[in-house]
């Protein structure tokens, strides 16, 4: 399983054997049940995870609903940016949509690395930067976007949530209420029958 991280870091530069030994032995990997959280609301928390296999939904309580903002799956990290400088209470919760492995990183392991390879300040600040770059993106789509075109955009780039995730999820995520997602989807079957 440490190899899929391997060779994530091994696609941003390359890395000695010593380097891979290094972070092979500091690797703390957890399995966690379907319906497992990571993280609770109002919970603080100071680790990323990088998910090996699984599946995990981010989410909020509001006005009791739960309102799903992201999906992480294979080789993506969570990174929780308002917690990474000092403690913050956690504003969303992090639950495993199916049994889940991850990587568990923490500042103090990253820091004793840094000291005895600098290099990986440097690939970390890439990962942080394709993270937050990630992040930028979706948000962008999101307020730009209508619901189909959020739906669509879906479809393309992560094709395989619509196996993984029930679709109340989905329309959650796309900002709809699950019949109004039943529209999207009865139009666009349609709009390609018409072709």
């Amino acid at each position: 399983m440490e190899d899929i991280l391997i060779n994530y870091f091994s696609k941003l530069t390359s890395l000695s054997n010593d380097e891979v030994k290094t972070l092979t032995d500091t690797m703390t990997i957890k399995q966690f049940k379907k319906d497992s959280y990571l993280i609770k609301e109002a919970q603080t928390n100071k680790d990323s995870f990088f998910i090996l296999k699984g599946l995990v939904r981010q989410f909020k309580y509001l006005d009791g609903n739960e309102i799903t903002s992201n999906f992480y799956s294979e080789e993506q990290w969570i990174i929780s940016l308002t917690s990474f400088s000092k403690p913050t209470p956690s504003n969303h919760n992090l639950i495993c949509v199916e049994d889940t492995t991850v990587v568990i990183g923490n500042e103090q392991i990253a820091q004793e690395l840094f000291k005895k390879y600098p290099r990986f300040e440097t690939i970390s600040r890439v990962v942080m930067e394709t993270v937050f770059g990630e992040i930028q993106k979706t948000m962008s789509d999101y307020f730009t976007d209508s619901p189909e075109q959020r739906y669509t955009r879906l479809l393309k780039t992560k094709p395989d949530l619509f196996q993984r995730v029930p679709q109340y999820h989905l329309a959650s995520y796309i900002g709809v209420k699950p019949e109004s997602l039943s529209r999207i989807r009865k139009r666009l079957a349609e709009k390609e029958i018409r072709k």
